[in-house]
């Protein structure tokens, strides 16, 4: 029996819908307010436990007969107001997690990280699994997270926990839009005007469940891998997006200053009205930066091959109008 944890989110629910497929039993840990949305075909397969990855006790009880373990759960936001919940839930969440395992003989856990974690510096900008963190204002508070939430995973592998981290770059798929990677198929449906000339690196999420499924079947532990199928140019991704849409893609091109006085902007318009931001000082710089993510070690150890761009836009985009219907 496989524990997965954030299994009703975009990574969890794909994760869980493999692992059903191919024969495994599910359980899956969720509040009592969980939107279970991203799951309602598989929910009837999964074994629900109600609880939370900050609370020890329902922690120990969805683990017991476990064999392995898969830690999607995450809080990503680049809200400052959200710093103090994402360290807790992607840090001390991440410690219960390992210590959990440990303490009941797990045989593997499979942490999904991301490429945040490896950090960025100013100079580098070809990154693959052996770059090493350094404190930089090129990382978000998410990334630092990340990095600190690997961290507690390292410590378990130090101390005898089978484990393997996974690094996807930016995960396009079929999801809520209203969160997280998805908003940018919302932001081109919603017909927003701009864009900035920065790339994405992306991987699809169909990718990420096989990986995972691979590795967590695989004897390969203690070890990273970087999931990312490409880079993109954002003008690129929005123009392939809106073809599909139907729609008339971002035309007006943001510069540095401009995103500066944005993102101040949206700062006091979010002090004002309690909302969140459209943009921040985290977004508004990461936008406009062009990082390469190599893929190399994980398409030779698994023998991979990821979904091309225009194939991802043009299942995501289907399903997220089917959806809509």
């Amino acid at each position: 029996m496989i524990f997965i944890t954030g299994c009703n989110g975009l990574v969890g629910s794909f994760v869980a819908r493999k692992l059903i497929q191919e024969g495994y039993q599910v359980r899956a840990l969720k509040r009592p307010s969980s939107d279970l949305t991203l799951v309602q075909d598989i929910a009837g397969h999964i074994e629900w436990i109600e609880g939370d990855i900050l609370d020890l006790a329902s922690l120990a009880k969805a683990i017991q007969g476990a064999t392995e373990v898969i830690h999607a759960a995450a809080v990503i936001s680049f809200n400052p107001a959200d710093r103090a919940h994402m360290h807790k839930s992607n840090v001390e969440g991440t410690a219960n997690i390992v210590n959990v395992c440990l303490a009941n003989g797990v045989s593997k856990l499979c942490y999904v990280s991301s490429v945040a974690a490896l950090g960025r510096k100013k100079t580098d900008h070809l990154i693959n699994e052996e770059a090493k963190w350094e404190h930089s204002p090129y990382n978000s508070y998410y990334a630092q997270t990340k990095y600190l939430a690997e961290l507690e995973v390292w410590r378990g592998m130090a101390e005898g926990l089978p484990a393997v981290i996974v690094n996807p770059s930016i995960i396009l798929g079929p999801g809520n839009w209203e969160l997280g990677s998805t908003k940018l198929f919302k932001y081109v449906w919603d017909g927003h005007a701009f864009y900035t000339d920065g790339s994405v690196n992306y991987v699809d999420v169909r990718d990420v469940a096989q990986i995972i499924f691979q590795l967590i079947r695989s004897e390969i532990t203690l070890e990273r891998f970087i999931l990312n199928g490409g880079s993109i140019k954002i003008k690129e991704l929005f123009e392939q997006i809106a073809a599909r849409f139907g729609k008339k893609p971002p035309y007006l091109q943001v510069n540095s200053l401009v995103a500066s006085v944005a993102w101040r902007i949206e700062h006091i318009r979010s002090l004002i009205t309690g909302k969140e931001p459209l943009i921040t000082r985290e977004t508004a710089q990461a936008a406009r930066k062009n990082y390469i993510y190599m893929n190399e070690k994980v398409k030779q150890t698994l023998h991979y091959s990821f979904y091309p761009i225009d194939e991802t836009i043009a299942w995501t985009c289907n399903e997220l109008i089917q959806h809509s219907k």
